[in-house]
């Protein structure tokens, strides 16, 4: 918040040698602020008086308030080698240094000036402007009251006051002082009631402490001055609090009453916050419209990239977003929209050195910005070690109940390599045959990001079984190559050799599985998507197994999440063993299901999810199916999540029809540090 420089008419001209009366047109022309009258009044007085003192003084005066700030300090300068200690002509001196922003040379010059009179209010008032211009908020301040005693209620004093505050304000909020910084903004109140910038000030801090309640209340008493702009701030309140149907409500409210505005900047910032609304609302193609517009109307503005970044940032186009942040830095090297939103088009690209670079770079400028914090925060627990377990109980009807246990202990070691720790442990036995069976599996796996699309992930082990009737340790392998290949799309392609673990009896039988797989999910930004895998599955007892799975599903909602859609799967075995294990020539399964996700904001998150449908097992009549899964979680602290999580079903699995299964768990994910190891 840059504090106005420029003090308007500091004097009151009573007595010039007889030529007051004959200059008070000129006069009147410098208070009122119509400056190019004023200077053609003056030039026009000098041309009968060149060495008049008063005329050359006002004609500098009015030279500079009409935007020719260079040629006023000269005429200021020939003044004082005429006249080197009038105290009127070093006044305006002074202020001049303030037009062409020498802020230094003029806190130095007013210095010297308070020092010569420390009851002039002119010299007050400019010192105090100089320091603020100078961001000295606190000695500003001093001199400011000063020049409010000697001038009681002076205007002109108390709009330097107001700015001086906002400018205090935003160093408190840099230091996060909140109180201190709304104490300052409340003042302003006192003397300017409902002042817009101070409103508009409280409400951002609101909105820095996610006091949104508060925002909305600050807004909402904006109405009386601007109910515009306070629209538009309830729109983003709306946004923030996962609103977006309102926000876009509200936006469109405020774009019918700019119609009878002729404020082009309030124009502009309708505009700006209607298209956003837009696209937090998923209506890119009407978004795309307006800010095609908006850039032949405000070409290569810093405001209008801004919004096409963040829209190619939705609709998942981040290396298009990353070259209009680009365009923005180029235009504004200091931008924060440029800097951070570079940084987040980095994320989204996978490029994490480039995007930390890019957000120190955006602390750099702006010291403890809030939301560079929060960035860089989210960024580091990406690559945060942690340690996560899992307890989990099952049971079918089969009479098979299994306790398991699973540790696994990740560390990054850079942006792109990770590598972790698996062990778990399952305790399977049936309660009828009382047949048991034990198996421990240690694995060290690996990841490393090959380029910002491409990442391999694999895991190496062994597990060693002890059954009733079997002992053995068998070698076990994952290997993946994870592909982002195009917009929105993500395929992961692999290898997996793992054994029958479903129960004791097929433990004891060692039956290992070696699997082919590939996973492929298409996102669009119409809210629909589509999930397949594919899993061609060779066994150590000559069998052969194809499975496919493929999901179709629209997102109905997305705060919280709330989808639907259509599953299919398809299951065959070359060889039928029914008395082993479920392989049926054919099997299928169609299912109708809806899923509720929240994990955006708060401490408590939770999953539910359900399905019904029917399953064909071969020639056999169609069974009704079920499915219903759920978790619930709580987030004790940055570094501590839990959750409880079930799982009930009656799709047919590993064993005979008619089969339901039952599983309940308790996860716990704890992050081993505050933040990266490679940082330290």
């Amino acid at each position: 918040m840059k504090t106005k420089s420029t003090t308007l008419i500091l004097f009151v001209f009573v007595c010039f040698l007889g030529y007051s009366q004959n200059m008070q047109e000129g006069f009147t022309y410098l208070e009122t602020g119509k400056y190019q009258k004023a200077e053609s009044y003056f030039e026009s007085v000098l041309v009968d008086y060149p060495k008049n003192k008063t005329a050359k003084l006002c004609y500098g005066r009015a030279v500079g308030l009409n935007g020719n700030a260079g040629r006023a300090i000269s005429i200021f300068t020939s003044l004082l080698k005429e006249y080197p200690n009038d105290f009127e002509i070093k006044l305006n001196y002074a202020e001049g240094l303030l037009w062409i922003e020498k802020y230094k040379e003029a806190k130095d010059y007013y210095e010297t000036l308070v020092l010569e009179n420390s009851q002039s209010f002119p010299a007050l008032l400019g010192y105090a402007n100089a320091l603020s211009n100078l961001k000295v908020y606190g000695e500003a301040l001093e001199y400011v009251n000063k020049a409010l005693i000697a001038s009681p209620g002076n205007k002109n004093a108390l709009i330097s006051k107001k700015y001086i505050h906002l400018g205090y304000a935003n160093q408190y909020v840099q230091t996060q002082d909140y109180e201190k910084a709304l104490s300052l903004l409340k003042e302003n109140l006192s003397f300017f009631q409902d002042d817009k910038e101070t409103l508009i000030n409280i409400a951002n801090v609101h909105l820095v402490t996610n006091n949104l309640e508060k925002a909305k209340e600050t807004y909402l008493d904006m109405t009386k001055k601007d109910n515009v702009s306070a629209l538009n701030g309830l729109a983003l309140v709306s946004h923030l609090n996962d609103k977006d149907r309102n926000a876009l409500k509200l936006s469109k409210e405020a774009l019918t009453t700019i119609q009878d505005t002729n404020d082009d900047t309030l124009i502009a910032q309708t505009k700006e916050r209607y298209a956003q609304a837009l696209i937090w609302n998923k209506k890119y193609k009407e978004a795309k419209t307006l800010i095609d517009d908006l850039y032949i109307k405000y070409p290569n503005e810093n405001w209008v990239l801004s919004l096409l970044a963040t829209l190619n940032i939705y609709k998942g186009n981040f290396k298009e977003s990353l070259a209009n942040y680009n365009s923005i830095l180029k235009n504004d090297s200091l931008s924060f929209d440029g800097n951070l939103g570079k940084a987040n088009a980095q994320k989204a690209s996978g490029l994490y050195d480039d995007a930390y670079d890019a957000a120190n770079k955006t602390l750099a400028i702006f010291k403890n910005q809030k939301d560079a914090i929060s960035f860089i925060k989210t960024l580091d627990k990406q690559f945060t070690p942690f340690v996560e377990t899992k307890t989990a109980y099952s049971s079918d009807n089969g009479n098979n109940e299994a306790f398991t246990f699973l540790t696994n202990v990740t560390f990054s070691l850079s942006t792109k390599l990770k590598i972790n720790g698996i062990y778990s442990y399952r305790d399977s036995k049936n309660t009828v045959t009382n047949n048991e069976a034990k198996a421990n599996n240690i694995l060290f796996g690996a990841s490393y990001l090959l380029r910002p699309k491409i990442e391999i992930k694999t895991n190496v082990g062994i597990t060693d079984i002890n059954a009733k009737t079997n002992d053995y340790t068998q070698f076990l392998t994952d290997i993946a190559l994870s592909l982002k290949p195009f917009k929105l799309q993500t395929l992961d392609i692999g290898f997996k050799r793992d054994w029958q673990d479903f129960n004791a009896d097929l433990l004891s039988r060692e039956i290992v599985q070696n699997t082919l797989y590939a996973n492929y999910n298409v996102g669009t930004n119409f809210n629909l998507g589509w999930y397949t895998q594919y899993n061609y599955t060779s066994q150590n007892d000559d069998n052969e197994k194809h499975l496919i799975f493929t999901s179709l599903y629209y997102n109905i909602f997305d705060k919280p999440l709330l989808k639907a859609g259509l599953n299919y799967q398809y299951i065959t075995f070359k060889d039928q063993v029914p008395t082993i294990y479920f392989s049926p020539e054919q099997f299928n399964v169609v299912e109708v299901f809806v899923e509720l996700l929240k994990n955006q904001k708060g401490r408590w998150f939770y999953n539910l999810n359900a399905a019904t449908g029917f399953q064909f097992i071969e020639e056999q009549d169609k069974q009704g199916t079920y499915r219903f899964q759920g978790k619930l979680g709580y987030t004790f602290s940055d570094r501590f999540v839990a959750n409880l999580y079930g799982l009930h079903s009656n799709i047919a699995s590993t064993t005979a029809t008619g089969f339901t299964f039952t599983e309940i768990g308790f996860r716990l994910r704890w992050d081993l540090f505050d933040g990266p190891i490679f940082k330290e």
